[in-house]
């Protein structure tokens, strides 16, 4: 649970009367994520390992939506919990601790949280995920009539799937919501752009670069941004240990900004961080390249902690890292540059760096 909220509205000054009381909406599943951490190797058959670290977090859409709540996004997120003592935390943990709009969602009665439990070692993480999909509702819920008519909001998340279109995400782009979409795997190994209905919605796609090249028949993950800006305006590809690069078609702007070096304990949920990153950026009109640096900075941060959404960075842990950075008397001055943009939004940090959020169990009592 967020135990500091937002210093920084990244809109201030932007804001006014007539705009939609959210920031950003989107949805999807919330699952409860159980991540082992400081495994030495992947567990072997027939025996027991024990992990050094644990964290227990809200997880899958979660992960997004906490990860813009703790960027100073008015986040509105619709899923279903199940009812159970792994959704009542899972509910709480997001609506009173990070304070995110849930009256779009709904607790349905008889149905188990689905689990996923993630084991992370040698900088990379094998998951294994139980549940069911939620049963449709008989009514909407209190706070809207989603899914045919999404709330009003500045932007929408969507995660796009071969082959299905989803009539919200029309809906919100109808609305003026600025659309951006994540895929994952093709598992029909079609890897049709076609088949993505939903793209043609959206201002901004971000694939990582294996699912860019396969979308776009190219061998280059930059030839492939470029290629994609021929079904959307913004392309942004993620580079993995490399950064990220991104076309912007409506400038002709192209970025690259490379990855920050960190010691990896747990990679859960930083695409998601990645791409809360460049949503605040998009919104609060910065340029193409500091949101590519916001967004890798974002991310870095929260794979140096365990936990899923827990790790996601807030304006503290972003503030905490850029004292921290200046400090060094070793650093690359040309490096520190690239964000030298931070020093104009962050105020002085107040506690040290690095921060430490995730928790090992589900819920403490008070």
């Amino acid at each position: 649970m967020s135990t500091d909220k937002p210093g920084i509205d990244p809109l201030f000054g932007l804001r006014a009367p007539q705009d939609p009381a959210c920031d950003v909406f989107l949805t999807g599943t919330v699952f409860l994520d159980i991540i082992f951490t400081g495994l030495d190797s992947a567990p072997v058959r027939g025996t027991e390992s024990w992990a050094r670290g644990m964290g227990s977090s809200p997880g899958g859409v979660a992960n997004m939506a906490t990860a813009l709540a703790r960027l100073g996004l008015r986040t509105s997120l619709a899923a279903a919990f199940g009812d159970d003592h792994y959704g009542e935390y899972c509910w709480d943990a997001l609506e009173q601790g990070e304070r995110i709009d849930l009256s779009m969602s709904r607790t349905v009665p008889g149905w188990h949280s689905p689990v996923t439990v993630s084991m992370a070692y040698e900088g990379e993480r094998t998951m294994i995920s139980h549940g069911h999909e939620a049963p449709a509702p008989d009514s909407p819920p209190p706070g809207g009539t989603f899914p045919h008519c999404p709330p009003r909001a500045r932007a929408a998340i969507a995660s796009l799937t071969p082959g299905r279109s989803e009539p919200w995400v029309a809906g919100a782009a109808r609305d003026g919501a600025l659309v951006f979409a994540d895929v994952g795997w093709d598992e029909t190994g079609r890897w049709d752009l076609d088949a993505l209905p939903d793209l043609r919605y959206c201002l901004a796609f971000l694939p990582n670069a294996e699912e860019a090249m396969r979308y776009t028949r190219t061998d280059c993950p930059r030839a492939a941004a470029h290629a994609l800006t021929e079904r959307v305006p913004l392309a942004v590809v993620t580079l993995g240990a490399e950064g990220a690069y991104a076309v912007d078609r409506a400038t002709g702007t192209a970025a690259e900004v490379p990855a920050i070096e960190v010691e990896s304990l747990d990679p859960t949920g930083a695409g998601d961080v990645f791409v809360a990153g460049f949503v605040t950026g998009t919104l609060a009109g910065w340029p193409l390249a500091d949101r590519l640096a916001f967004a890798g900075l974002t991310a870095a941060l929260s794979v140096q902690e365990f936990g899923g959404s827990l790790s996601a960075p807030g304006w503290a842990e972003v503030a905490g890292w850029w004292q921290q950075v200046r400090a060094c008397a070793d650093q690359d001055p040309a490096a520190l540059e690239r964000y030298a943009f931070l020093s104009e939004l962050l105020p002085a940090a107040s506690r040290a760096w690095p921060l430490r959020r995730a928790v090992p169990t589900i819920g403490f009592r008070q």
